[in-house]
């Protein structure tokens, strides 16, 4: 089978409309939300990183299922991880949402990451505005780890973009 390595542009949009069909809150993280925040594509890709409102965790892995995703890593209730032949991995990040708009992800060694309003943003790409983890939230994410090489890359572009209003 057809082992897909990198996510380009067009698989990012074509995700994006499989993400938009079922009316739920998502936002795009990692360095797919770096570039959307940047409004260009600045490295490749190997996934899409798609932090979402976790009630929709089941319609969201059949919706991906059923467009030829195959789980790879299933770390439930904090993240899965998806890979299709056509648009590459997709790694799913469950949020619960609460109604002050904070939320929280689950942590794989038990308890929570808490996720602030303003973590929440929105930028134009490729021509449309699409849900992203803010410019705040991206350089948090991107320390407290031993950083790859794409890392490094990531912080020079948020080094790099002026701070956004709040509420993006």
């Amino acid at each position: 089978m057809f082992n897909k390595e990198t996510v380009s542009q067009a698989d990012l949009l074509k995700v994006l409309a499989l993400l938009d069909s079922l009316n739920m809150k998502f936002w795009i993280d990692g360095g797919w939300g770096v570039d959307i925040l940047l409004g260009k594509q600045s490295r490749e890709h190997r996934d899409i990183d798609v932090d979402f409102d976790a009630a929709f965790t089941e319609a969201l892995l059949a919706m991906l299922e059923k467009a030829g995703y195959v789980i790879t890593t299933d770390w439930r209730p904090s993240r899965i991880e998806l890979h299709s032949p056509v648009y590459g991995y997709i790694d799913i990040h469950p949020l619960v949402i609460e109604e002050s708009g904070k939320a929280r992800q689950a942590s794989p060694d038990g308890g929570w990451y808490d996720f602030e309003p303003d973590y929440f943003s929105e930028a134009v790409f490729a021509g449309r505005r699409i849900p992203c983890i803010s410019l705040k939230a991206q350089k948090l994410f991107h320390s407290g780890y031993e950083l790859r090489e794409a890392d490094k890359h990531d912080i020079k572009i948020l080094e790099d973009i002026p701070a956004q209003p709040e509420n993006g």
